[in-house]
């Protein structure tokens, strides 16, 4: 599949924006990391797709290296103003449903593709972790700052833009083939 038909495919389920761009673009930063450790989501080792049990960042390294290419894709909206969190939720919200709309056409083709979204994974209400073990391995996805990304930085070398401007909200995530 080509670039175009990759964007056209993703702006088909749901998305507003998508790009294609070399996988080399990627680069996971300890820095990420860190804040993901200082737990104000407070998933920290509280639900698998997240640091610590989604693993080190030397193994979310090595899990993106064997790729090439990587689709980012963006659902963009606008807010009331700068305190919408119900506007941020249902933006965000817009991403996941594009996501889950997108995953199994891409899967269909593409069956090694390492997806990666915005936020924990919600597959399940409730995580199993660290008590039990992960109900659905095969369906959890981690998020881009798991795996070290700078957000902002994945925009701008794919060709994206990170802000839209006052009262808008970017979610992003990203498909590696």
């Amino acid at each position: 599949m080509d670039r175009q038909a990759l964007m056209d495919l993703a702006l088909a389920a749901g998305f507003t924006h998508a790009a294609v761009a070399d996988a080399a673009i990627l680069n996971p930063m300890t820095e990420v990391r860190e804040m993901c450790a200082a737990n104000t989501c407070r998933k920290y080792g509280a639900c698998w797709s997240c640091p610590p049990a989604c693993g080190t960042l030397e193994e979310c390294r090595a899990k993106i290296a064997p790729y090439h290419t990587v689709l980012v894709v963006q659902a963009v909206g606008q807010l009331e103003d700068s305190w919408d969190i119900e506007g941020m939720h249902e933006i965000e919200a817009q991403l996941k449903e594009a996501f889950v709309r997108l995953l199994p056409q891409l899967r269909a083709q593409f069956p090694e593709l390492l997806p990666l979204n915005a936020g924990c994974c919600t597959v399940c209400k409730t995580c199993t972790c660290p008590d039990a073990p992960c109900r659905f391995p095969e369906k959890v996805i981690s998020s881009m700052e798991a795996y070290g990304l700078l957000v902002n930085q994945v925009c701008t070398d794919s060709g994206l833009k990170y802000n839209y401007g006052p009262n808008t909200m970017a979610y992003t995530g990203c498909f590696l083939f």
